[in-house]
């Protein structure tokens, strides 16, 4: 379009000359006539020996010359207006290419503006990419943990099974539940009625545990005692609370001091009755609440520090 303003222009320059340049050449033709006509006549007269006819045709001429006169007036005229026209064209051309020039340089800093914008967009992208690379192989990293944690809890979970007889399962529940080995052994197997004491007929069962939790040394051990909702009051024990938790310790001084498992891997405590299976409103609800769980859980620090072991990125 600027290409297009610009010969538009130089069309109109040229106009502007040629008009100016013939006006100025039938100007000169005219005085040329006119002082020649003043020369004769002058010398006509002084000679006095012009006839009367010359005398006409001067007139004739002299009218002539008059009227070319007054014709190159008017086109001076008419070409002066031209040329206003011409310079009025000339200056809305200028306008329009000053606007154009303006729209152009508009236009070229909105490029070079989305350019900008479209490189610092590519580098943002770039980075955005390898955040969930790396996010997504650190998720990978924490598939194959859990997936390892999972194998191992499926490992001890069936060597303890096996090690079992028909008739330890029927008191012994073992489950695997969010990632953790829950052992639940019923309290009418583990303890004499009403006590924390254990009896002799626990003793085979948690030997069998306590190979599997010294066999298995990653791993640290929580022993958790739960009761049914009935009070009881007896010497040293005033409520539920005191049974939950002396019966957990029992157990704890148990496989520590009869089968060796090293006591800094366990833990007693006790829940007393606000931690039931079932309802109590039954008999066969308060059977099932009345449980004492070993809970064998992957070393919390060990664990932690398998996880922060991010695979570097590739």
């Amino acid at each position: 379009m600027l290409n297009d303003i610009n010969n538009r222009l130089k069309i109109i320059v040229f106009s502007i000359i040629s008009v100016i340049l013939q006006l100025i050449n039938n100007i000169n033709m005219i005085m040329r006539k006119s002082i020649w006509f003043i020369a004769l006549a002058v010398g006509m007269i002084m000679s006095s020996c012009a006839s009367k006819k010359d005398l006409v045709n001067c007139q004739t001429e002299n009218k002539s010359l008059t009227e070319s006169l007054q014709s190159a007036k008017e086109d001076l005229a008419a070409k002066s207006a031209r040329l206003a026209s011409l310079e009025e064209q000339l200056a809305a051309s200028k306008k329009v290419l000053a606007a154009q020039e303006a729209k152009y340089n508009k236009l070229q800093e909105s490029l070079d503006k989305s350019l900008t914008n479209a490189s610092q967009n590519n580098i943002s992208i770039e980075k955005l990419v390898d955040q969930i690379n790396e996010s997504n192989q650190y998720i990978r990293h924490l598939v194959e943990v859990k997936s390892k944690s999972d194998s191992l809890n499926m490992v001890l979970t069936n060597n303890l099974t096996r090690s079992l007889s028909k008739e330890e399962l029927k008191e012994v529940d073992v489950q695997v539940l969010k990632g953790v080995v829950y052992i639940s052994l019923a309290d009418n197997m583990l303890y004499k009625s009403g006590s924390y004491e254990i009896n002799d007929r626990a003793s085979e069962t948690l030997s069998k545990i306590a190979k599997i939790i010294t066999d298995y040394k990653d791993y640290d051990v929580l022993i958790e005692g739960n009761t049914d909702n009935v009070p009881i009051s007896r010497e040293n024990i005033r409520n539920n609370w005191d049974l939950s938790c002396l019966r957990a310790s029992s157990v704890v001084q148990a496989l520590q001091n009869k089968y060796g498992v090293d006591p800094k891997r366990l833990t007693a405590g006790g829940r007393g009755e606000y931690n039931p299976l079932q309802s109590n409103s039954t008999e066969l609800g308060k059977q099932r609440n009345r449980r004492t769980q070993i809970i064998i859980t992957p070393k919390l620090d060990e664990f932690m520090e398998l996880i922060d072991k991010a695979p570097e990125g590739e």
